[in-house]
């Protein structure tokens, strides 16, 4: 079955082409980050524009990139909610004008659920399948779905959800822990612009962190202790702000060693209460594997720490293999919408 997928949840325009929902065949993602970058975030408004000018040619070059046609397409995929609804409607309106044109069948996608099925994703051009770890051994994986064991357990975190998902079966989805106000995404941008960093700042905070030192300062793990698989970070934003302004009490400016200290320490602080918390529910369901996915997952120290606390444990451990699966992509909205038309089942989706 051919899949026509397009996501345009918040600033990137995407259109991907899937094969049974799990082969990529294309991934075509417009990125708005330099423009939103002069503005340090994303204004709702200016990113619903840019998708407006950018969604035809996107999904243009998706088709030619497959070498394929609107008649070659099956399935129409899109992402519904949540996002900007600006954002969100320039691809709703696309899909279904597509859908009507074409004669073809439209499957709306939630946004995180979208999310959850980034692991499920292999590249056409791939020379060997990606792998996934058990134990700190890494073993590659077949193209089946029966390399998937159940109950999967997965962190999905981005700026703008920050979710643990516990997955039965492919009917059986549950969300069963979320931040109760920012998400770690969202907070990595505001610490960013406090240290005086760039947008977006997880890819900013961890590449000065690599200079710092990550036990500078001990700021606060909120909710590490608590028997619930719930987050929140507007504590540990508030920590750091705190921290800063004792530092420049008598100077203007953060010095670059001092900021690298920050980023350090912020980092490893975020990465063990999402960790905690991920192991505390993989042990309580018994889980058979853990995925990471969402923006976040794409944070190399946060994926060495899970590989680190489950080096002794026989979980499987996934991740997506290609960074560009992490951040929003359509390929992840046409997987998810693979299993819509599959599975139709208890999910809070």
């Amino acid at each position: 079955m051919l899949i026509l997928a397009i996501e345009t949840s918040c600033d990137e325009t995407c259109a991907a082409v899937l094969q049974d929902g799990r082969m990529v065949l294309s991934n075509i993602i417009s990125s708005q980050i330099g423009l939103h970058r002069k503005t340090g975030g994303v204004i709702p408004e200016v990113a619903a524009r840019e998708h407006l000018k950018n969604i035809i040619p996107v999904v243009d070059k998706a088709l030619a990139e497959a070498k394929v046609t609107m008649n070659d397409i099956e399935v129409i995929a899109v992402t519904e909610k949540p996002g900007l609804i600006g954002c969100l409607l320039v691809g709703l309106n696309t899909a279904q004008a597509l859908a009507w044109v074409y004669g073809k069948k439209l499957i709306m996608v939630n946004h995180i659920y979208g999310h959850v099925f980034a692991n499920w994703l292999v590249e056409k051009k791939e020379k060997s399948l990606p792998s996934t770890t058990i134990g700190g051994k890494k073993k590659n994986i077949k193209l089946d779905m029966d390399d998937f064991e159940f109950p999967i357990v997965v962190l999905s975190v981005s700026g703008g959800h920050n979710d643990i998902i516990l997955m039965k079966n492919y009917q059986n989805i549950e969300i069963i822990g979320k931040t109760l106000d920012d998400a770690a995404g969202e907070a990595f941008d505001k610490v960013a612009r406090m240290i005086g960093l760039d947008y977006p700042g997880g890819p900013s905070i961890q590449k000065v962190a690599g200079k710092g030192n990550k036990y500078a300062f001990d700021f606060p793990k909120s909710m590490s202790k608590s028997k619930d698989f719930n987050f929140s970070f507007s504590g540990l934003k508030t920590s750091v702000l705190y921290k800063i302004k004792d530092l420049t009490a008598h100077s203007s400016q953060l010095t670059a060693q001092l900021q690298a200290d920050l980023a350090a320490s912020f980092q490893e602080t975020v990465c063990d209460i999402l960790i905690t918390k991920l192991l505390k529910a993989a042990e309580k369901y018994r889980a058979k594997e853990i995925h990471l996915t969402g923006g976040v997952s794409a944070n190399l120290r946060l994926r060495k720490f899970l590989l680190e606390r489950t080096k002794n444990k026989n979980f499987k451990i996934r991740y997506p293999h290609n960074i560009t699966f992490c951040t929003d992509n359509a390929a992840m909205i046409g997987a998810a919408g693979k299993f819509y038309d599959h599975f139709e089942g208890s999910s809070d989706f």
